[in-house]
C-alpha cells in the first residue's frame, strides 16, 4: 500500500485514480465479442464459454434437476443465513414503493405518475474467483417486489459446467424465472440481443470486471438499458485518531480480497492510526485464504494522511467511493457533509460486509467515481414512471393561451394549432 502524506489539492486527481486497463484495447476486444454473440446466438455463447470459462457445455440452461441438487448440497446454516438476509433485503426494498399523487397544477389540469415494472430484466452474477450468491438476492428481490414478469439470470459455470449451488438456491428463493450458464461479455451480449435460449431483456443489472462493465456500456448505446457502470469494487475508510486500527485493517482487506483490480483507500487525520493500520494489515493478511488476490489488490491501494477532517471530507467527495466507512468520533456530523458515495457505513460497528450481505441495503453500487451521478440499485431501478394528465374544458381555457404563445415563439405552428382548434371549438359551444 502506498503512503501519501498531506497531498496538495492539485495532486488529488492523480492520487485518487482507479486501476484500469487500456481503454481502447479493452473496448475493441469487447466489441468483437459482442458482435460475435449478436450474429451467432447460442453457438457463439457456447464457443465463448470454451474460450473464456474453459468449459464445454451441451446446454446453456440450468435444469430443474440441477436446482433440486443445489438445495440438497447446501448446509442448513447457509440456507438459513440466505433466508435471514433475504428477509432484511425484502423489508428495506418493500419500503421503497412509489406512491403517485394526483396534482392539480392549475384549475382543470390534473397530472400524476404511475409506477410500472420493467417487464423483462437480466441479472448478471459474477462467478470468477468467488460465488456471489449475495448479489442474486440484491438484484432478484427488488425485481420481484417491483413486479417484473421475467427475471433472467446469467452466471459463469465452473470447469465442470456447474453453477455454484448457493447461487442456484438464492435464485430460487428470490424468484428468478430462468437461469443460464454464461459469463462475462458473452452473457451481457446474450441478454442484450437475445439468443435461441437466452431471452432478450429490457434492462441489465449487475456488477462485473472491466470487461463486463465495458460490455454493458456498449450495449446500452443502442440495444438495452443498464443499471449503472458497476466495475471493480472499492472501499474508502475515513478515520480519525479514535478509530480502531484492527477494524480499519479488516475493512480494507475485506475489499481487497474481491479481486486484483479492487481498490482500498484509507484517508485519515492521524499518522499514529496510519502506522498502526499498516501493521494490522500485514498481520491479518497472512491468515486470509485469498491472500494472493488481496496482496495484488493492495498494490492499487493507498493510505492518505490529511491535514484536517475538512480536507479528508473534501477528498472523499472528490473520490466518490462505492463504499465509504466512517470510523470517526463525530461520524454523524461527517456523514451530513458527504455528497458523493454509493453506500455509507457509520461508526466502528458498521462494516461494509454488513451491506454486502444482510443489513438490507443494496450492494450493487456505482464505482469508478460514478457515485457523483448515479445511485445504487433500489426498487426504483426496476420500475418506470409513466406520467398522465387530464385537462378539462376549464383547464384548456386556462393554459391554452400560454401554450399558444410559447409554441408560436418556438416557431412550431402545428403545436400552437393543436390548442387553437380546441379553443375555437369551445367558443362555438354553450357554456
Amino acid at each position: 500500500m502506498k503512503i501519501i502524506e498531506y497531498p496538495d489539492k492539485s495532486q488529488w486527481k492523480e492520487i485518487l485514480k482507479r486501476p484500469s486497463l487500456n481503454a481502447v484495447d479493452l473496448t475493441e476486444t469487447v466489441r468483437g465479442i459482442l458482435d460475435k454473440i449478436r450474429d451467432g446466438g447460442d453457438k457463439a455463447v457456447l464457443e465463448c464459454e470454451v474460450m473464456f470459462d474453459r468449459v464445454q457445455l451441451d446446454c446453456l440452461s440450468v435444469s430443474e434437476k440441477e436446482l433440486k441438487e443445489a438445495e440438497e448440497l447446501l448446509s442448513d446454516d447457509l440456507k438459513q443465513a440466505i433466508l435471514s438476509a433475504q428477509k432484511n433485503i425484502e423489508r428495506f426494498h418493500a419500503a421503497q414503493h412509489f406512491e403517485g399523487k394526483k396534482v392539480e397544477t392549475t384549475s382543470g389540469v390534473t397530472c400524476w405518475q404511475k409506477a410500472v415494472a420493467i417487464e423483462k430484466v437480466g441479472l448478471y452474477i459474477p462467478g470468477g474467483t468467488a460465488p456471489l450468491f449475495s448479489t442474486v438476492l440484491m438484484l432478484a428481490i427488488p425485481a420481484r417486489i417491483a413486479g417484473c414478469k421475467e427475471i433472467v439470470l446469467c452466471t459463469p459455470p465452473n470447469r465442470e459446467g456447474k453453477v455454484h449451488p448457493a447461487i442456484l438456491y438464492a435464485a430460487c428463493m428470490a424468484g428468478v424465472s430462468k437461469i443460464f450458464k454464461a459469463g462475462g461479455v458473452q452473457a451481457i451480449g446474450a441478454m442484450a440481443y437475445g439468443t435461441e435460449s437466452i431471452p432478450k431483456v429490457y434492462k441489465i443489472f449487475g456488477p462485473g470486471n472491466q470487461y463486463v462493465t465495458a460490455a454493458k456500456q456498449l450495449v446500452s448505446l443502442h440495444d438495452v438499458a443498464i443499471d449503472m457502470p458497476a466495475g471493480p469494487s472499492e472501499v474508502e475508510v475515513l478515520a480519525d485518531v479514535s478509530a480502531n486500527p484492527v477494524f480499519v485493517a479488516a475493512d480494507l482487506l475485506s475489499q481487497a480480497e474481491h479481486g486484483v483490480d479492487s481498490q482500498a483507500i484509507l484517508i485519515t487525520t492521524s499518522s499514529e492510526l496510519l502506522q498502526c493500520v499498516i501493521g494490522e494489515v500485514e498481520r491479518q493478511l497472512v491468515n486470509l485464504s485469498r491472500k494472493d488476490i488481496a496482496e495484488q489488490s493492495l498494490s492499487n491501494s493507498k493510505l492518505i494522511l490529511a491535514r484536517s477532517i475538512d480536507e479528508a471530507i473534501d477528498m472523499t467527495n472528490e473520490y466518490a467511493p462505492e463504499h465509504l466507512i466512517i470510523e470517526a468520533e463525530d461520524y454523524m456530523k461527517i456523514a451530513d457533509r458527504i455528497v458523493n458515495a454509493g453506500s455509507v457505513f457509520l461508526g466502528a460497528y458498521s462494516p461494509e460486509s454488513a451491506g454486502d450481505y444482510a443489513s438490507g441495503t443494496n450492494h450493487t453500487l456505482p464505482t469508478n467515481g460514478y457515485a457523483k451521478a448515479y445511485s445504487g440499485v433500489s426498487l426504483d431501478s426496476f420500475i418506470r414512471k409513466i406520467t398522465f394528465q387530464e385537462i378539462t374544458r376549464q383547464g384548456i381555457e386556462a393554459i391554452g393561451p400560454v401554450i399558444e404563445v410559447m409554441a408560436a415563439n418556438e416557431l412550431l405552428d402545428a403545436h400552437r394549432n393543436a390548442v387553437s382548434v380546441r379553443l375555437q371549438y369551445l367558443k362555438t359551444r354553450k357554456v
